[in-house]
C-alpha cells in the first residue's frame, strides 16, 4: 500500500511541475506579447495583464505544492539545528501538523471562494468564470494535504535529482 501511494504522489507531483512548467512558459510568452503590443504598435492589448496574473495563481499553487514535497521550498533551520535529534523530530512533526492546517484552510476557504465568486466573471475574458480562477487554491491545498500525509507517514521521497537538499525530511 505503502509503494501505491508513493507512486500516486509521485505522479501527481510530476502532474503540479508540468502544470507551473506550462503555466511558466505561457507567462514567458503573455508578458513580451504585452510589451510588443504597447510599445512597437502602440495599441496595447488589454488582455495579457490579467492572464498573465491568472497564470502566476496557477503557477504559485501548483509549483509550491511540488516544491514542498521534496522541500525545495523556502524554509529556515537555523534554531531547529541547534536542537538535539528528539527536538528536532517533534520540530519536524509540528511544522507538517501545521502544513496540513494550511493545506486544510486552503481547501475548505479557497473552496467558498471560488463557491462565492463563480457566477462572477472578469471583464478582459467574460467566458471565464472567476471562481474557476481560484480553483487552484482549493485545488493546490488538496495536493499539499497528500504530500503532508506522504511526509508523515512515509518520509519524504528519495532524491533523485543528485541533490543532497531534497533527501530525507526527518533526519
Amino acid at each position: 500500500m505503502a509503494s501505491l501511494y508513493r507512486s500516486a504522489m509521485n505522479a501527481l507531483y510530476l502532474a503540479c511541475v508540468f502544470i507551473a512548467g506550462v503555466a511558466l512558459v505561457a507567462i514567458s510568452a503573455v508578458i513580451p506579447w504585452a510589451v510588443f503590443t504597447r510599445y512597437v504598435l502602440n495599441s496595447a492589448a488589454s488582455w495579457p495583464e490579467p492572464a498573465a496574473v491568472l497564470l502566476t495563481i496557477v503557477l504559485t499553487f501548483f509549483g509550491a505544492a511540488a516544491c514542498y514535497r521534496l522541500g525545495l521550498h523556502m524554509n529556515v533551520k537555523l534554531a531547529v539545528n541547534f536542537l538535539p535529534p528528539v527536538l528536532r523530530r517533534l520540530a519536524d512533526m509540528l511544522v507538517e501538523l501545521l502544513m496540513a492546517a494550511m493545506a486544510l484552510f486552503m481547501v475548505v476557504w479557497g473552496g467558498r471562494l471560488c463557491e462565492a465568486t463563480w457566477g462572477n466573471t472578469i471583464a478582459d475574458f467574460p467566458f471565464l468564470s472567476t471562481g474557476v480562477t481560484y480553483l487552484p487554491i482549493p485545488v493546490g491545498g488538496a495536493i499539499l494535504f497528500l504530500f503532508v500525509v506522504e511526509h508523515l507517514t512515509l518520509g519524504r521521497p528519495a532524491d533523485t535529482s543528485g541533490d543532497a537538499h531534497s533527501a530525507a525530511a526527518f533526519d
